[in-house]
């Protein structure tokens, strides 16, 4: 049978509401009857039941996360910073995989916010009317991590997408590159697809380079879809010089096509990314990236919840981290 608190008085010899007393460490308890309840929760193995607690508090000290695809680094790291500070916020955490589809993706939050978390931390892809609508519907408070939405309805924590694509094709432009190509994500994505398309544009244009459309292929950001949108591009008559890769794993996916083609990078032809995951210092020759500060992103997020459960002030509710370009070998001169 369940051990109870009634149980663990009993045992200990005190009332229920002293046990309860030293289980959530209230000073008001003199170290002799604190000691005795513990042993006899020891004895007992007694375990206080979180479920009561809440429905009592009407807080369960639980935050959903919903996360794209569990098996990217790059979520990996941004998950790492959430728990970190969870766990100095004494928070516990569920972790939810959507698969980066929008059915799944509205199916779990609704579930976590069956469970009745205290906030929600939502990384995802495009925000949508289906998204807000789901938002709208729960009574605690979300942030969303690296990503926003349109109209900065919902707290965030990210990078500028855009100007960071925009500082990779201008390192390219440095170098001398004129034909630069793109691997893009989906432009339904607003910030890893749309807005990093939207840099690289704005950088070509800034550097007097006429778009071209053939020189832009749209990929799923797996490893895959970098190597065949490489493939395209080397079987081109006038193949690029240097590609943009909106992700580190469609950039290696992409190093490894051009190696496999008897060319060399950056030598026949230069590779820069977003991300710097800690792929990008794995591949050979080392991938060349836009470092996202991607634990920072999760333990501002975090934070940033904390404060709203909390109902603390909060100056700023939109925050934009900096990002930074992280040299290595891919990327060469012409």
């Amino acid at each position: 049978m369940t051990v109870t608190i009634y149980d663990v008085a009993r045992e200990a010899g005190v009332s229920m509401a002293t046990v309860s007393r030293v289980v959530n460490n209230n000073p008001n308890v003199k170290p002799a009857t604190r000691k005795k309840v513990y042993e006899a929760i020891e004895r007992l193995g007694y375990r206080p039941n979180a479920v009561a607690r809440g429905l009592a508090s009407k807080k369960t000290t639980t935050v959903g996360v919903v996360i794209p695809d569990i098996s990217n680094a790059i979520f990996a790291e941004v998950a790492r910073g959430i728990e970190d500070i969870a766990n100095m916020y004494h928070y516990n955490i569920i972790l939810c995989n959507a698969d980066k589809k929008k059915d799944k993706e509205i199916r779990v939050i609704n579930t976590l916010l069956e469970k009745q978390v205290d906030g929600l931390l939502f990384m995802g892809g495009a925000v949508t009317d289906d998204h807000l609508q789901a938002f709208r519907t729960a009574n605690v408070p979300i942030v969303l991590c690296a990503t926003s939405d349109d109209n900065n309805q919902i707290p965030s924590v990210d990078i500028d997408h855009e100007e960071a694509a925009f500082d990779a094709v201008m390192k390219l432009v440095s170098q001398g590159h004129k034909r630069i190509a793109m691997i893009s994500g989906t432009l339904q994505d607003p910030s890893n697809g749309y807005a990093r398309f939207q840099g690289y544009k704005r950088a070509l244009e800034q550097a007097g380079i006429t778009y071209d459309d053939t020189l832009v292929r749209i990929g799923n950001y797996r490893y895959e879809s970098g190597a065949e949108a490489m493939k395209y591009f080397i079987e081109l008559s006038e193949r690029p010089t240097a590609v943009f890769s909106a992700t580190d794993e469609m950039a290696i996916g992409a190093i490894h096509c051009i190696q496999d083609s008897g060319l060399q990078v950056p030598a026949d032809i230069s590779i820069i990314s977003v991300d710097n995951s800690r792929m990008a210092s794995m591949v050979r020759p080392q991938l060349t990236a836009v470092a996202q500060p991607m634990y920072d992103i999760g333990a501002v997020s975090m934070r940033l919840l904390t404060k709203l459960m909390k109902k603390e002030n909060v100056e700023q509710s939109k925050v934009t981290l900096p990002h930074e370009i992280v040299i290595r070998q891919s990327v060469g001169g012409i």
